[in-house]
């Protein structure tokens, strides 16, 4: 299935929906009000496990119409980011060719990692589609893009096997892991890709039984509808699985946490002469089977 937060206008409250098809949203807790007892949120839904993922997979499918009055078409509501993450754990360079252009352009290794690199994001840098990412120039201007493709955890993950780890997979979004990469301390990256709205997420979460191979996904990027960065999750060095072992050995991963596997190349730290977003630029990340994150620069 394919999930989202969405507000009728500015001054509504967020819903949480199902897309019933490619052009339509439902309203999912007051549509299967009478069926199954829905949480108002998908963060809420997440944490009740799968097996109310499953009852409403099974209640969805059979359904035939829908009441007209809580369907909503796509164009004719507000998107928000999917729910605020409780963790947000970046893995850098996890595609070959960007550990080759970060060598180059950001005094990274050039061997690639024996292991995941990892680093945080705080829940308060997400903003959702259309939302503006800030500018603060008096703290950068270096301020780079990296489309990634968004694990969201399911069950709790603690020292899990690599063999078991998908399994407490709920699904896949987008994440934009924004950077400023002359916030950098001491190859401390917290700050450089912490700040404020450093973290676009969204449009959608696909569940993982609907999105079933997560390693054969076309990412790409434009800005001002330029393409900056094209790539496929079947190059990253180290695969999902693979991440939520390494990281469940000493961190718990909850439901409702995102793991964002890394950007293939195409950063703009890398391009000859090396290119930031300004403000008045759009930038969208695509995911294959996911869809467009597009977010605007805005100063501050």
């Amino acid at each position: 299935m394919r999930f989202a937060t969405f507000s009728q206008n500015t001054d509504s409250p967020p819903r949480f929906g199902a897309l019933i098809d490619e052009h339509t949203l439902v309203d999912l807790p007051a549509a299967l009000i009478d069926t199954i007892t829905v949480p108002n949120d998908l963060r809420s839904y997440i944490e009740a496990g799968p097996e109310l993922h499953a009852q409403v997979v099974a209640v969805v499918q059979a359904t035939t119409s829908w009441p007209q009055a809580l369907t909503y078409p796509l164009t004719a509501v507000i998107l928000h980011a999917p729910f605020r993450p409780g963790k947000i754990i970046g893995v850098g360079l996890n595609y070959v060719e960007h550990v080759e252009e970060s060598s180059r352009s950001l005094d990274t290794d050039k061997d690639a990692p024996t292991r995941p690199v990892l680093f945080s994001k705080p829940g308060t840098a997400v903003v959702g589609p259309d939302e503006p990412i800030l500018h603060n120039s008096a703290l950068t201007a270096e301020l780079d893009w990296e489309c990634e493709l968004a694990v969201v955890i399911g069950t709790t993950a603690k020292s899990v096997a690599e063999f078991d780890a998908i399994n407490h997979v709920f699904g896949y979004s987008i994440v934009n892991d924004i950077s400023a990469r002359d916030q950098r301390r001491s190859g401390q990256w917290f700050f450089s890709k912490g700040q404020d709205t450093f973290a676009p997420f969204g449009p959608i979460v696909v569940s993982a039984d609907e999105l079933t191979d997560p390693h054969s996904l076309d990412l790409s990027l434009t800005v001002n509808g330029e393409q900056r960065q094209h790539g496929n999750s079947s190059n990253m060095l180290f695969r999902i699985p693979k991440l939520i072992a390494d990281i469940s050995s000493g961190v718990t991963l909850e439901p409702g946490d995102v793991i964002a596997t890394g950007s293939p190349q195409g950063v703009g730290a890398a391009m000859t002469p090396p290119t930031y977003l300004v403000p008045g630029d759009v930038v969208a990340a695509t995911i294959e089977g996911i869809g467009t994150l597009s977010n605007p620069v805005k100063a501050v």
